[in-house]
């Protein structure tokens, strides 16, 4: 596995279009390790081709991602090896087993010891009893915590999920807020993107918002998550009226 490592990772007026069609604009943010940063917005919003860019599986059509002080180009694989990424494409083998989808995930990464950290995410993801199971069987939840596990065997810098909470019952969404918890006091930089704004401020340091592939401040007051949140929705809308308006 590569040596490389950073601390920060910042965005500089990344912007992504698809034809005439405009993803993100001018998106700038900088987020430190030991930060947990949730990413909202309504569907549409750019949250999920922001992940893709920060993931390095997009690459912006302006503007610029830095890994410490240092760009995808410039890093290449080494950079990719110290990414985790849950996307809602769980990039599972639905015929092989949860343990042969591990072992596969983990001599791509190159760690060394995949025995071992196998068994150890099975653990995690309580699937110890279904580890020579094909996953084609598994339910939804059962195949996201196996997913999540496969995204973190190689102990990645950044991690970065897509709707980590689809499908998981009360148990395992108590698990992954304690998993991502964890995370953060390991120094990992965790962003992830969710509409369940109830469980995120139960682990989020900061939230970030994403309203027509831009990038929008929440207020730090005025009642939970959830309210400041359609607080924002709601001042963006009026707004946009008033500008209809002339």
């Amino acid at each position: 596995m590569s040596s490389f490592d950073f601390d920060q990772l910042t965005a500089d007026k990344v912007s992504r279009h698809y034809g005439r069609q405009r993803a993100l604009t001018r998106v700038s943010l900088s987020v430190r390790a030991g930060e947990i940063i949730g990413l909202l917005g309504p569907n549409g919003a750019g949250k999920s081709t922001l992940l893709g860019i920060l993931a390095t599986l997009l690459a912006p059509s302006s503007g610029s991602v830095r890994y410490g002080d240092r760009s995808v180009r410039a890093l290449g694989s080494a950079l990719r090896q110290r990414i985790g990424f849950l996307s809602h494409d769980l990039q599972l083998y639905p015929e092989l087993t949860a343990r042969e989808n591990l072992e596969f995930f983990a001599r791509l990464y190159g760690v060394s010891t995949p025995e071992l950290l196998v068994n150890e995410a099975l653990d995690c993801a309580r699937l110890v009893g279904r580890a020579d199971d094909p996953i084609v069987g598994f339910s939804r939840g059962m195949r996201q915590r196996l997913a999540l596990e496969r995204a973190l065997l190689h102990e990645p810098r950044l991690v970065l999920l897509d709707e980590p909470f689809t499908g998981l019952d009360d148990r395992s969404i108590d698990d992954l807020v304690e998993r991502l918890r964890a995370l953060g006091r390991s120094d990992r930089i965790v962003i992830f993107a969710t509409h369940d704004l109830d469980i995120a401020e139960k682990v989020l340091d900061r939230a970030i918002v994403l309203r027509n592939g831009r990038i929008g401040v929440l207020s730090d007051s005025g009642g939970t998550l959830r309210d400041r949140y359609r607080g924002f929705l709601a001042n963006t809308n009026e707004q946009q009226r008033n500008l209809a308006g002339g």
